[in-house]
């Protein structure tokens, strides 16, 4: 597997199918002083994101928030040792919470992994949220579409914005929450954004601004 890899000044990507197990989503850290986890993975690597973060030089132990981009199971499955072990709190939208919670559909049956709920200990309510994490403010933006509660964040370091995108390429199944016209609208923010790097779920980081903008636009214009 690679290795994980600087994205740049404090961010980190340390989980992903070809970095912690083929079944993760993509995992970002950033450092904000505490350390901030976007995502969880599948639920099978934890040891692995763990080492992962060792040996990019930090203490897990400095782990105190975990930011959930959306309700499937690639990226809650470790939410719960993450929570148990670190003591980390979790945001989410309010929207996918209670599936995070247990009481919703996560996707797992898709894996064929069992998923374990956590407690989520913040709710993110509405369409804009500002957190104040360690030395940085994570912006967070509403984006449903790929499920009800689906969010992106961005963060401002050096004179560059960073997106976490979460699944900006979907898919858009209806049967796991999805609606392809939210969805457009909800890319749409994402384009306006004008970020000059792009976090994606699945798909690695994209750079610069020009092509972060065609990136998510391909997927404006399929829906």
């Amino acid at each position: 597997m690679s290795k994980s890899l600087k994205v740049c000044k404090d961010i980190y990507m340390v989980g992903g199918s070809d970095i912690s197990h083929p079944y993760d989503c993509g995992v970002y850290l950033l450092d904000a002083g505490d350390l901030v986890l976007i995502d969880s993975g599948a639920g099978m690597s934890f040891d692995r994101l763990v080492s992962n973060i060792e040996k990019l030089g930090f203490d897990p132990k400095k782990l105190k928030t975990i930011l959930v981009t959306h309700a499937h199971i690639d990226h809650i499955g470790s939410l719960h040792r993450f929570q148990q072990e670190f003591g980390v709190r979790i945001i989410a939208h309010e929207l996918d919470a209670d599936a995070i919670e247990g009481r919703g559909e996560v996707a797992a049956e898709a894996y064929r992994v069992a998923y374990t709920p956590c407690h989520v200990d913040l709710r993110i309510k509405g369409s804009d949220e500002a957190l104040k994490l360690g030395k940085y403010e994570l912006k967070v933006i509403h984006i449903p579409g790929h499920t009800p509660g689906s969010i992106a964040a961005y963060v401002d370091i050096d004179k560059q914005r960073v997106l976490f995108g979460q699944d900006i390429h979907g898919p858009y199944y209806p049967e796991w929450g999805a609606d392809p016209a939210l969805a457009r609208l909800s890319l749409q923010k994402l384009v306006d954004l004008k970020a000059d790097i792009l976090c994606e779920g699945h798909f690695g980081i994209y750079q610069p601004a020009s092509e972060v903008k065609r990136y998510i636009q391909q997927y404006v214009d399929s829906l």
